[in-house]
């Protein structure tokens, strides 16, 4: 037989998810800088029709040029031996021993599909919400078009200080004009260009020195068209240790300039604009208020303590007090989900791994791989996962390079196509998600919209159907 990675015997590769991890593993694969000559296909599989992942239902619709990335995607999906399987669910369609049947490598990038918990009382009152359901809704996710946001009241709060939060409380704040540019969902964008909501507190449990932002995400907070940015200047007087952390080599130029920003909107006036976002620091939420529905979110000031390794963590004081609001969006950060038949670390939300090879009983399981948050856990930005994925890449070849990857039992791509044709005949190749990006543009242009997204299964798979074969 000829060497694996040969033209007459390709290395063979699945990859499950297709948001960032997937195609930059993809891409770092098919164009090997390593293994110049490599000989592999790809094939892709997503639960959803539609590829890219968070970059279509996580990125927020007025950050375009963050979308753009998709392009470098498309570049990838052109290869002649890349294929993508969209409406395709492990677990449901095809499990993973079938998988590893038809192919020597076998690379999970599902991310990290649900949210953490806050653990207080109240937390299942209708009002409160995760803000991974609030994102999904409002890009248009299949799954989340049906839910209903109460937008009447005129208060919202948001608990966490990350970007997520940021796009969150911005959403709440944008004009009817400005969402009518994007590519929101137009369920949304009618519930939002109508919300009551008046005000958004964003609430996080450490200081401005501690705060996830990114510059840009914060700066926007300050150039909303109908919305001014709040922060109490009691706030913004870091404590002993936070002002010896910024002052210090360990600070990033992210925490030192975020600290700027904060101080700089502690200090501007109001301009009178109809909408306020606040930002709240060294507060943590203790309790959700209210009988049937969310009145209040009741939380305990902070104090900051360094602990035994050194890091800087939030003590609560006996200081507490309710913010009235109708509205509580959770936002301290995404969960990952176990897989069928896979190991799980339920402590960290991860596929257990070393250096991107699954582990199963503490020792490697030949040809299975991770990349991505279900790899590493919900941290980085988009970017980080092309670093994450060429580790997982390397990984890979470096078992093809020492003989590791199993042989599979069946590895005739043409088998695989006939098994989902049969099990799933209305799974979604690559040309069947360009017929719905022709169709999302064409409605989405006379708008002067980037596109107008379809978000229920039935659109998305109608729209499919219409490809040129």
């Amino acid at each position: 037989m000829a060497p694996l990675g040969s033209t007459d015997n390709p290395l063979r590769v699945a990859i499950v998810g297709s948001g960032p991890s997937g195609f930059y593993a993809a891409g770092h694969l098919l164009k090997s800088k390593s293994h110049p000559d490599l000989a592999v296909q790809v094939d892709m599989y997503d639960r959803l029709p539609t590829p890219w992942g968070l970059v279509r239902g996580g990125v927020a619709p007025d950050h375009p040029n963050i979308k753009a990335v998709s392009r470098v995607y498309e570049k990838t999906a052109a290869h002649p031996e890349f294929r993508f399987h969209g409406n395709v669910e492990l677990g449901r369609d095809i499990s993973r021993t079938e998988l590893t049947d038809r192919y020597h490598a076998v690379i999970y990038a599902v991310g990290a599909q649900t949210d953490r918990r806050m653990g207080i009382p109240g937390e299942e009152l209708p009002g409160s919400w995760a803000a991974t359901e609030f994102v999904a809704w409002y890009n248009g996710h299949p799954d989340y078009r049906d839910l209903e946001f109460d937008l009447s009241c005129e208060r919202a709060v948001v608990i966490g200080n990350g970007n997520v939060a940021a796009d969150v409380a911005r959403m709440l704040a944008l004009t009817r004009d400005e969402l009518a540019a994007t590519d929101v969902a137009d369920h949304a964008l009618e519930a939002l260009a109508d919300s009551a909501v008046r005000e958004v507190v964003v609430v996080g449990r450490r200081g401005p020195a501690q705060a996830a932002f990114t510059n840009p995400e914060l700066l926007e907070l300050g150039e909303m068209t109908d919305a001014d940015v709040f922060v109490d200047p009691r706030d913004v007087a870091l404590d002993p240790l936070s002002q010896a952390f910024v002052d210090s080599e360990d600070a990033s130029l992210t925490a030192r300039k975020n600290v700027e920003i904060i101080t700089r909107y502690a200090g501007r006036p109001a301009e009178g604009k109809r909408r306020r976002i606040v930002l709240r620091f060294l507060l943590s939420p203790v309790e959700i208020v209210g009988d049937e529905h969310v009145t209040g979110v009741t939380v305990c000031r902070n104090e900051l303590a360094a602990d035994d390794a050194g890091a800087v963590r939030a003590r609560a004081t006996d200081e507490v007090e309710t913010i009235d609001c109708g509205l509580v969006f959770r936002s301290i950060g995404y969960r990952g989900m176990p897989l069928e038949d896979l190991p799980f670390d339920e402590a960290r939300a991860v596929i257990p791994n070393d250096g991107a090879r699954v582990l199963g009983g503490g020792s490697p399981l030949p040809g299975e791989y991770v990349t991505g948050w279900i790899k590493r856990g919900p941290t980085g930005i988009i970017g980080t996962n092309k670093r994450d994925a060429q580790e997982t890449v390397d990984a890979v070849l470096a078992d093809l390079d020492a003989g590791g990857l199993p042989a599979p039992a069946d590895p005739d791509r043409d088998s695989l196509e006939e098994l989902l044709a049969e099990r799933r005949p209305d799974h979604v190749t690559y040309a069947g998600w360009e017929a719905i990006d022709r169709a999302e543009k064409a409605t989405g242009e006379p708008q002067g919209r980037p596109r107008v997204k379809l978000c229920s299964f039935d659109e998305l798979l109608e729209a499919a159907r219409e490809r040129v074969s």
